[in-house]
C-alpha cells in the first residue's frame, strides 16, 4: 500500500460518486477513498483498486450502515420495514453511536470505530488519531450484544484514559 502525503488538502473533493470518480479520471486527483459498500450498491465494484483493512484505517462511526426511518406511531410502515432490520448491524451501530456520544464527537472528530459480532459476542475497536496520523490511540472492548451502549461508553472511557483527550485538544487547536 502506498502512503498518502499528509500535506494534501482534501476539502475540495465534492460532488456525488460519479463526479468524484471523474476527478480521478481527469487527473485532478491521483486517488480518492470512497466507501466500498456505496460503490458495491452502485454497481461500481470494478472501480475499486484497493480495499483498506480496518487495521490500517478504521472506518467512521456508522460507516456502511443504512437507516430507514418511519413515524413512531406508523405501525403499517414499521411492519413493512421490519424485514430490512438486521439485528447485528443495529447492535453494532448502537455501540458505535454510544462511543461517539461519550466522546462528544461529531463529523470533525478524528475517530474511527468498528463494532461487529464475533462468535456470539459484540466486539468493538476504536481509534483516535492526530490530523497527520502520527499519533493515535487504539482500544478494544467487547461483551454481550445486549450491552452495546455500555460497550461503546466504556470504550470511549478507555480511549480518554489512554490519552485521547490530548490528541482531541490538539486537533481542536489546529482546526478550532
Amino acid at each position: 500500500m502506498r502512503h498518502l502525503r499528509a500535506d494534501l488538502d482534501f476539502r475540495d473533493l465534492r460532488g456525488n460518486v460519479d463526479t468524484r470518480l471523474r476527478k480521478v479520471e481527469s487527473g485532478e486527483y491521483e486517488a480518492i477513498v470512497l466507501a466500498k459498500a456505496g460503490l458495491d450498491r452502485l454497481g461500481l465494484s470494478q472501480r475499486i483498486v484497493e480495499t483498506i483493512a480496518p487495521e490500517v484505517c478504521m472506518p467512521a462511526v456508522g460507516q456502511g450502515a443504512i437507516a430507514v426511518e418511519a413515524r413512531l406511531k406508523d405501525t403499517e410502515a414499521a411492519e413493512l420495514l421490519a424485514p430490512l432490520d438486521d439485528a447485528e448491524t443495529r447492535t453494532a451501530i448502537i455501540a458505535e453511536r454510544a462511543l461517539l456520544a461519550a466522546m462528544q464527537g461529531g463529523c470533525q472528530v478524528p475517530l474511527g470505530a468498528w463494532a461487529r459480532m464475533e462468535r456470539g459476542e459484540l466486539v468493538m475497536e476504536a481509534c483516535v488519531c492526530s490530523v497527520d496520523g502520527l499519533q493515535y490511540i487504539k482500544e478494544r472492548n467487547g461483551g454481550a450484544a445486549e450491552q452495546a451502549v455500555q460497550i461503546g461508553t466504556q470504550l470511549a472511557q478507555q480511549l480518554l484514559n489512554a490519552g485521547a483527550t490530548e490528541i482531541l485538544q490538539a486537533v481542536e487547536r489546529q482546526h478550532g
